[in-house]
């Protein structure tokens, strides 16, 4: 089963589209999306697309992603819509399109995200994060672009100091730059600064939502992140490990209500701020996390220690919460609990790898 044709993800999209926005600002609009085939990106352009037919919103959506192959797969059925392109596009390189004269919105969320990724790339990492941005920041100056969101990071954080139970967007923890496990969070923190440079010099618009921890149905099979791999093993009916105490203290976001999150920022947000997405409802202990997905899935917990390549690409912040009033205050709210979130989840991954 193709994931658009899943009831579940299908409830997901409506209550997407039929979220309290500002949409009237995307009727007739352009909008680029980087990481379009990733697991927040292929969900913000399903719910736009579904506007689109359903609302005649005529938002035009240029969907860049590095695999041609997979973005066709997972974006078949848009194939055939005026209002859908994909262009095969590395962000380390200029981005350069003769027939894109305008485009109104970009939203960059291309990235390495996971812990392996992190290990194995890391030189790729800090590009994509520091030279890809810039590359499409100076896209977006030459295209009369009316916003450019950057998707952040809770990373950006670093460690809890041990000062607040939950980070507000301006809190600035420790992060030990000379590890190969810093390029990841470092290079977020510069995209930032880049993007404050851009509003100042080129005067761009910008703001920057910090996405936490996000899962959900549209998951990739090669996320390795701990979350991803409790799922996959739940599913598989096998055991969870858990490769440490699981004392971490982490916020996650359902992927449906990260992108109302973004869609949020990126309509009402305030020029230059930055925007946490994250939900009470869904701050949990990393073992408690695992627990509920075994119970889930009638499977147990066990623990193991992790290899050196493993650890590698393991945050070491063992409390990340984040504090999402600010987000709140512009109307937005996560609609999943962690507990609904990770039902819908593994409802629709059964039926999509089993």
């Amino acid at each position: 089963m193709h994931i658009y044709e899943n009831e579940i993800y299908q409830e997901d999209l409506k209550s997407i589209i039929e979220s309290d926005l500002p949409w009237n600002m995307l009727q007739n609009a352009s909008i680029l999306i980087t990481g379009g085939t990733g697991m927040i990106g292929s969900v913000l352009i399903d719910a736009i697309m579904l506007r689109n037919k359903q609302k005649n919103m005529c938002c035009a959506v240029c969907a860049a992603g590095r695999n041609r192959e997979r973005a066709e797969e997972r974006f078949k059925q848009w194939q055939d819509n005026p209002y859908f392109r994909f262009i095969e596009y590395d962000v380390n390189v200029p981005l350069v399109q003769e027939d894109m004269k305008k485009t109104d919105y970009i939203l960059h969320l291309a990235s390495n995200t996971h812990p392996l990724a992190y290990a194995t790339d890391p030189i790729g990492t800090i590009t994509t994060n520091i030279i890809g941005l810039k590359n499409l920041l100076d896209f977006a100056v030459d295209h009369e672009t009316k916003r450019f969101a950057f998707a952040s990071s809770n990373e950006i954080y670093g460690e809890n100091r041990g000062d607040v139970e939950k980070f507000e967007e301006t809190y600035c923890g420790y992060i030990d730059c000379n590890t190969m496990r810093a390029g990841y969070p470092e290079s977020k923190r510069c995209g930032e600064a880049l993007c404050q440079a851009y509003k100042v010099q080129k005067n761009l618009d910008i703001v920057i939502p910090r996405l936490t921890r996000s899962y959900g149905p549209t998951l990739l099979k090669s996320d390795t992140k701990a979350l991803s791999q409790f799922l996959h093993k739940g599913i598989a009916g096998e055991n969870i490990v858990l490769k440490s105490a699981g004392t971490q203290f982490y916020s996650y976001t359902y992927a449906a209500d990260a992108v109302t999150g973004l869609l949020t920022v990126l309509l009402k947000g305030k020029s230059g701020e930055a925007y946490n997405i994250a939900s009470e409802a869904s701050d949990i202990m990393l073992k408690d996390l695992a627990s509920t997905i075994a119970d889930i899935c009638g499977v147990q917990v066990v623990f193991d220690v992790p290899d050196e390549l493993e650890a590698a690409g393991y945050s070491r912040a063992t409390k990340a919460r984040l504090d999402s009033s600010k987000l709140e205050m512009l109307g937005w709210t996560a609609k999943n609990s962690i507990n609904e979130g990770l039902r819908r989840t593994l409802a629709v991954m059964k039926k999509m790898y089993i």
